[in-house]
């Protein structure tokens, strides 16, 4: 009896209609988010992380996350991002929006506060902190901070090391089980 040849299964990723895609930006839409058109930093990191939380809470980030969030900007960040696109090459790939993100941390954030807050995130130690005050300001900084703790083990990581040490250990093992980190 002949064999059948094996064919590997592929996920099948198809790109949206748009249609689909319009459907998608209305509900987008509908939640409301905040537009950004100042070059305030802070605003930019509180615009950017609120279109992000829509996005993650729809489900949309990798597919329509970019897209959506610069929709989102007007004024001095639409130029800004206008010119960034202009001046990309037609053949490059496309960012993440963390990758946005970084861009106008770049453009929007002098470098002189961004050394400060590496500086300052750097030595970050819970010491005589509680563990909630602690997580405050590991967030606050880490925001601020983006490229430092980007990916979620890494941040975690960073996290744990700060804790005090009666409390490090145990938190340790639970980074080295298979318990994965969201």
């Amino acid at each position: 009896m002949p064999t059948q040849p094996v064919v590997s299964v592929q996920p099948v990723v198809k790109e949206a209609t748009h249609e689909e895609q319009h459907l998608r930006l209305v509900r987008f839409k509908k939640y409301h988010p905040p537009t950004f058109s100042s070059l305030d930093s802070e605003y930019a990191y509180g615009i950017l992380g609120e279109c992000y939380r829509i996005l993650h809470a729809m489900g949309i980030v990798e597919t329509s996350g970019v897209a959506f969030t610069t929709v989102q900007l007007n004024e001095a960040a639409y130029q800004l991002w206008q010119a960034y696109e202009l001046g990309s090459p037609s053949d490059a790939t496309s960012l993440s929006l963390v990758q946005v993100l970084e861009v106008f941390l770049r453009e929007f954030v002098p470098q002189t506060p961004q050394y400060a807050w590496h500086e300052e995130f750097e030595p970050l130690r819970e010491g005589t902190m509680s563990v909630s005050e602690y997580d405050i300001i590991f967030n606050e900084l880490s925001r601020h901070t983006p490229t430092l703790v980007s990916i979620v083990r890494e941040r975690v990581r960073r996290f744990i090391e700060g804790l005090r040490h009666d409390i490090q250990f145990s938190m340790a093992q639970e980074l080295e089980s298979d318990v994965p980190f969201q």
